[in-house]
């Protein structure tokens, strides 16, 4: 189950740029992943704990990036190279930009993708 979490740096990151959303997940001031539990914690009650966050799903933390930032991510597999990439952008409007490196897994790709899209936001701030 850990490994549908984002990793505690990500997590981080989310929490400064305004990521609150109900998470089952969070990591303590550590960054050891403290498991999931059937209460929701918000940002607000885990501030109370220095450096410690909850942590999205993949799936909730590209939702949050959609709905919020209106930045879309797709991971490709590229059947001529048999590898992953990923492209992100404003899909919408025609504005995407594909990864420049291809990676072995869908889950690295991913996880290079989240990165990328807190990048993209930390630099519009």
């Amino acid at each position: 189950m850990e490994k549908e979490f984002i990793p505690y740096s990500e997590a981080l990151a989310l929490k400064e740029l305004g990521f609150d959303e109900l998470c089952f997940g969070w990591y303590a001031h550590n960054g050891v992943y403290t498991g999931y539990s059937i209460k929701n914690s918000t940002m607000d009650e885990l501030n109370m704990i220095k450096n410690s966050c909850s942590t999205p799903l993949y799936q909730q933390a590209f939702r949050w990036f959609r709905e919020k930032h209106k930045m879309q991510a797709e991971i490709l597999w590229r059947g001529d190279m048999s590898c992953f990439c990923y492209k992100t952008g404003r899909f919408k409007y025609g504005e995407h930009t594909f990864s420049k490196d291809d990676y072995k897994t869908y889950e690295e790709a991913e996880l290079e993708c989240l990165k990328n899209l807190i990048e993209i936001i930390k630099e519009k701030q």
